[in-house]
């Protein structure tokens, strides 16, 4: 009778766990999108067709733009719609709502900015026509969540219910951009600020150059290399508190978080005769992909229809980069100067007042209500100067004077790039399109080609004025003041060598530089092996030729270090030390001059570099990290590789940290240091390959949260060539969030591939459609395939 029991109790348990798997996989399979089908819609001018591949990419056809926009709002909800929801609360400080307590700390940081309350005000200000499309987008997007059989299935895991778009939500979303690409200068600023304040004004000339040689400018053919002499001896922080012999390499876990490349070639170098495009923006890489593929087609003038392909961003109603048929475009981060940090000083006889610049003047207070799952609210005070909201770090009081604080920092104009018909027109458009300030890089039909920054440029003095350090609040410098007129944007178009790129770094020497200023540029190493790789293309060239730039993993910065590592490694250092003698033999045998996956030399390589930088720097970074999270000598200055070089070319006495008896015994610290950490666990030398280190770690922001399903939400751990500085960025979970090349009016020869799919899903068929392609940098169509699946919509 027992064992009757037992196989009964055993049975229902079976029964029961079946159930409520079957449950599960009924819920999840409710959340996913329709893709055939009609549905009747309150408000459409006319019929709106759907169609998608094979991959979901969806073509988009209406003969109304309004309407489109709604189907768009749609299908971007039923893919992405929690990936919105993020986008949306983020920078308006409401993530805690989601997940807890977990993320009050980054809620409060957002906050500060009290981005929803801009974008209220900005909403309001919107053009009459810009409304209305944003209007009918986001109808859009509530009746395709609602459409939903569940809601997202991310809704179910953390216990929310979602809530319900709204027209400022897009405009967050912009500003989520910002945070993403912009904020970093507040780091900046204060590592610079501390370094300023602990070094002379020679050291800091020589520790901060403003360019290297490595630099690739577009207004001329190259930048000198650094001239400050070495001062007689280094700032009191140097060489000081990192451990000589540590069990990990924290360095070498340091992927740039600095990327994104763009070029173009014009006419008259393109074998069709029109211009080329090219374009991978670098971001961090979660599941969904920042981007969603579209097709659009909208109607044109005179009757006609315009086919836009390209990519969007979940949340916008418009093609953030790609191709109208006349014109193709694309964008990198700019990193021009876009925040001051003024200090905010006080008086005991001056209650609730604060000095600036300009004087005296009393804060507006805001009481912002962070709500917190499962916890009561939490109230946080923001106090508003003229300059902007006031942030505190190292016990001092500073108004983040920054240009996403703007009115005119977001707006719906990006949307009639769809609209211009030559570069001449885009770059006129670019100055009042409201996104965080980008390279643009544009070429047309016709074969012109031109760069200018797109997005509002503060305005500077017309005097230079290094406002790279906080500004004092008893000085007479307020930073910069209102927005740059379009008229005085610089711009460059058609140059004689029939090509421009640019990759993050200084795009100016000249006079114009100013109007842009230095808020991190990268060192330009990228930049400048594009440049050169663009051109080693030779007088003409195809979309395949310029698409393979993207591709190109040569280690030519990261060479010099394997040289210096080897000239090291001589034959005294290696006697007697057999772990240095396998990697000098290493160092010699297995490069192969690329970051490619099998590589120990490239690996050991770059870590010998980032070594030296944690024995130098890493004492200044101890300290910069109690500032700000984003401060440190890395932010104060990309160009220290090139600081370092001078260093050990030069070895002045008076920089070498003290116990070392010679830059010998420095350079072979760091070489030790670098051996501890690729040797970390017994593993052998040989095994410890740029691969195994650079292995993609992709996952959808729930996989954090719910460990068990992981392995549904996560890519695979594919091993992954390339790195920063070389055009094929690429890091664990950070790299080229697409690839895209095309010349306008030939989208049919048009190259793409992005590391995710057009699904946030897991059930979903396109969840990570083309993911394998781009882990291999295989080219595919541009263009959607034909259609396998059709939703129409109709009035």
């Amino acid at each position: 009778m027992a064992k009757l029991w037992l196989k009964r109790l055993v049975l229902a348990v079976l029964a029961l766990l079946l159930v409520t798997v079957l449950g599960l996989w009924f819920f999840l399979r409710g959340s996913l999108a329709q893709i055939d089908g009609r549905r009747t819609v309150a408000g459409l001018s006319g019929n709106v067709t759907v169609s998608r591949d094979d991959r979901g990419v969806p073509s988009i056809s209406g003969g109304d733009r309004n309407d489109v926009a709604y189907a768009t709002g749609f299908v971007h909800a039923q893919d992405r719609f929690f990936q919105m929801d993020l986008l949306r609360r983020m920078p308006a400080g409401e993530l805690s709502e989601l997940f807890g307590e977990k993320a009050l700390e980054t809620d409060r940081i957002n906050r500060l900015h009290r981005f929803r309350a801009r974008a209220t005000q900005a909403i309001d200000a919107m053009p009459v026509a810009d409304r209305q499309l944003l209007e009918r987008y986001t109808a859009g997007v509530n009746d395709g969540l609602n459409a939903l059989g569940n809601r997202p299935f991310e809704y179910g895991l953390v216990g929310v219910a979602p809530r319900a778009w709204a027209l400022e939500d897009s405009f967050l979303v912009a500003w989520a951009m910002y945070i993403d690409l912009q904020v970093t200068g507040i780091g900046r600023e204060l590592a610079r600020g501390w370094l300023k304040e602990h070094a002379s004004a020679e050291q800091l000339a020589f520790l901060l150059p403003s360019s290297t040689q490595w630099d690739a400018p577009l207004d001329a053919a190259s930048a000198p290399a650094p001239d400050a002499p070495i001062p007689a001896r280094a700032p009191d922080w140097w060489g000081k508190g990192v451990a000589k012999e540590p069990a990990t390499l924290a360095a070498a876990a340091f992927v740039d978080g600095v990327g994104s490349n763009n070029w173009a070639v014009s006419g008259k170098r393109s074998n069709s005769g029109g211009a080329i495009v090219s374009d991978d923006m670098h971001l961090g890489i979660k599941l969904a992909n920042t981007w969603y593929r579209l097709l659009l087609q909208v109607p044109a003038q005179h009757g006609s229809t315009r086919r836009v392909v390209g990519v969007s961003i979940p949340g916008v109603p418009a093609v953030v980069a790609g191709s109208n048929g006349n014109v193709a475009w694309g964008f990198t981060n700019s990193y021009g100067d876009y925040v001051d940090l003024v200090e905010a000083g006080s008086a005991k006889d001056r209650p609730g007042q604060v000095k600036l610049p300009g004087g005296w003047e009393t804060p507006l207070e805001h009481a912002e209500s962070i709500r917190v799952k499962g916890q009561p609210a939490v109230t946080l005070k923001v106090r508003e100067t003229s300059l902007g909201p006031i942030m505190q770090s190292g016990g001092r009081d500073y108004a983040v004077h920054w240009v996403a604080h703007e009115m005119k920092a977001v707006n719906l104009a990006i949307r009639h790039m769809e609209e211009v018909d030559s570069v001449a027109e885009a770059l006129a458009l670019a100055p009042k399109v409201g996104m965080p300030a980008q390279n643009l890089v544009a070429g047309d039909s016709d074969g012109n080609i031109g760069w200018t920054i797109v997005g509002p440029l503060p305005q500077r003095p017309a005097t230079p004025v290094d406002a790279s350090y906080p500004l004092s609040a008893n000085g007479s410098t307020r930073g910069w003041q209102g927005l740059l007129p379009a008229a005085a944007y610089p711009s460059l178009r058609n140059p004689a060598e029939g090509q421009l790129v640019t990759a993050n770094s200084r795009q100016l020497l000249g006079a114009d530089s100013v109007k842009l200023g230095d808020g991190g540029f990268d060192m330009g190493a990228r930049a400048r092996q594009a440049r050169d790789a663009l051109a080693a293309l030779g007088e003409k060239t195809d979309e395949k030729g310029v698409y393979s730039v993207m591709l190109d993993d040569r280690a030519l910065f990261i060479s010099q270090w394997r040289d210096r590592a080897l000239a090291v490694l001589d034959a005294e250092a290696v006697k007697g030390r057999p772990q240095r003698a396998e990697l000098a033999r290493l160092l010699k045998d297995n490069w192969n001059g690329h970051a490619s996956v099998d590589s120990v030399a490239y690996r050991a390589s770059r870590s010998f570099m980032w070594s030296l930088y944690e024995l130098l720097y890493g004492g200044a970074n101890i300290e910069l990290a109690k500032l700000n999270k984003d401060a440190n000598m890395r932010a104060a200055s990309s160009r220290w590789p090139v600081v370092l070089g001078r260093l050990l070319d030069e070895q002045p006495g008076g920089w070498l940290p003290q116990g070392y008896a010679d830059w010998q015994a420095l350079q072979l610290a760091a070489l030790d240091r670098t051996i501890a950490h690729l040797t970390a666990g017994g593993q052998p030398l040989a095994s410890a390959t740029w691969g195994a280190r650079n292995t993609a770690s992709i996952a959808h922001p729930i996989a954090g949260a719910v460990p068990m399903l992981k392995k549904w939400l996560s890519v695979p751990p594919d091993q992954l060539p390339g790195d920063s500085n070389m055009p094929r960025v690429a890091g664990p979970a950070f790299g080229q969030s697409e690839r895209m090349t095309v010349s306008p009016g030939r989208e049919e020869q048009g190259l793409f591939n992005m590391p995710g799919g057009q699904s946030g899903h897991p059930l979903s068929p396109f969840f990570l459609a083309g993911h394998a392609d781009w882990v291999a940098g295989k080219a595919a169509p541009l263009l959607p395939g034909p259609a396998a699946h059709t939703l129409t919509f109709t009035k």
